[in-house]
């Protein structure tokens, strides 16, 4: 794998210059701390950037019969498209920290918004299924750099505020995903039925995050452009992240989780719905699994930040884990609520994976490269569950074994929090 240079960049802010004059870091980025307008203005942005995350791929799948229809896709396909997201977010993940290094991360977060606007934008109307394929992998390039970057914001902006700030944009993450699943179709009902208009929708709110990205990034080019030439005394390391024990448990523990994540949203709803669970209620259920990870994202993070291990969240979080799939396997339809709860807190690992992601690295690049490597090589890690599970189905003829298997990852993603959850920061070990 390609190795990243790390930039010695310090998170907390330098005492001012005898000039008086606060001068950015050797990033480019502005330093200071953030407050007042300022630091609302950075706030809003890692509120709206993290609502878009998720929708281009949540706002697809209660359309994709209309969509198949439309553009005469066949299942194939169909079943591509669902694998598409995390291979785009491992593959344009890894890239994150080379443009960041090159334009900062405000600015890469900038284009990366305005890259998911514009394949939201065009997707319904251009090219038919090679366009449509094309377009969504562009709105998800977007978000993928969005993914990475965003536990560097927090940690270059907010460092003393890792875990209230990680909670809030891990919240409206959740928002977002569980906003595009419930209300796309009736707000495709309420545009006049048409599918492409239904996606086109979700083009609006990506454009919003663009315009305060893009103050924050004119401000941060302006610091950039004063910043003088890196010299040799703010020093590279050519180590690789590879080398760090801690890297690859948090790799893990970010792959084992979203494993788990996409395998409940694929899955869950048929097999409620094996069970006898009327379509409805399964659809009702599966959102509640997603809207669990509202509230408890925002509190999960602040909690974790205040622990000097983290493991015994990430065992918590696994326990539930194991007894939801032991209730789906018991009494699938007889317990379902209560099920689905257990689920719900399960993944929110989530959070817990992005709070440590900040919490493993010393520095603003080591962060860009922890976040780079844990995501994009966890979401290459995530691709084989969905598929195994389906064949599991298949070949067996019901859920017994692909619900058995569910509940055996439980194990090693506890075993890898805790690992990750030591105190301890990636450049000490590399």
């Amino acid at each position: 794998m390609a190795h990243m240079d790390e930039e010695l960049i310090s998170p907390r802010p330098a005492a001012p210059p005898p000039d008086g004059v606060t001068r950015p870091g050797p990033d480019g980025t502005d330093s200071r701390p953030s407050g007042g307008a300022r630091g609302g203005l950075l706030v809003v942005a890692l509120v709206i950037a993290a609502l878009n995350l998720r929708p281009t791929v949540t706002s697809l799948g209660p359309l994709l019969k209309e969509v198949r229809a439309g553009l005469g896709m066949s299942g194939a396909v169909a079943g591509l498209l669902t694998s598409v997201p995390a291979l785009c977010f491992a593959a344009f993940g890894l890239a994150a920290p080379r443009l960041s290094r090159r334009w900062g991360p405000a600015g890469v977060v900038c284009a990366g918004m305005a890259a998911t606007a514009a394949g939201l934008a065009l997707r319904p109307f251009l090219g038919g299924v090679p366009g449509f394929l094309a377009l969504s992998a562009l709105a998800l390039a977007g978000i993928a750099v969005g993914n990475v970057l965003m536990p560097v914001v927090v940690k270059r902006w907010f460092p003393d505020r890792i875990g209230p700030m990680t909670g809030l944009y891990t919240m409206a993450v959740a928002a977002g995903t569980s906003l595009a699943a419930a209300t796309t179709v009736p707000l495709t009902g309420a545009l006049g039925g048409g599918w492409r208009l239904g996606l086109l929708a979700w083009a609006a709110l990506a454009v919003l995050a663009v315009l305060p990205w893009a103050v924050i990034t004119v401000r941060d080019r302006r610091n950039r452009a004063a910043t003088p030439a890196p010299g040799a005394a703010e020093g590279t390391s050519r180590t690789r992240i590879t080398r760090s024990p801690t890297a690859w448990a948090l790799t893990a523990f970010f792959g084992l989780q979203a494993t788990s994540a996409y395998i409940a949203m694929g899955w869950l709803p048929a097999i409620f719905r094996d069970a006898g669970v009327p379509a409805a209620t399964a659809g009702v259920l599966l959102a509640v699994t997603m809207l669990m990870g509202v509230p408890l994202s925002f509190l999960l993070p602040r909690l974790a930040a205040r622990l000097a291990h983290q493991g015994v969240l990430a065992v918590a979080l696994a326990v539930c884990g194991l007894a939801g799939y032991a209730g789906l396997w018991l009494a699938p339809a007889g317990g379902a609520w209560a099920w689905v709860i257990l689920l719900g807190l399960s993944n929110c690992a989530f959070s817990l994976a992005l709070t440590m992601i900040g919490m493993r690295a010393r520095t603003g690049a080591g962060v860009v490269r922890l976040s780079a490597f844990a995501q994009s090589v966890g979401y290459l890690l995530a691709m084989p569950g969905p598929l195994l599970v389906g064949w599991l189905n298949e070949t067996t003829g019901g859920w017994d074994v692909p619900i058995a298997l569910m509940a055996a990852l439980m194990v090693p993603q506890a075993v890898a929090g805790v690992l990750a959850g030591r105190d301890r920061v990636v450049e000490d070990e590399i």
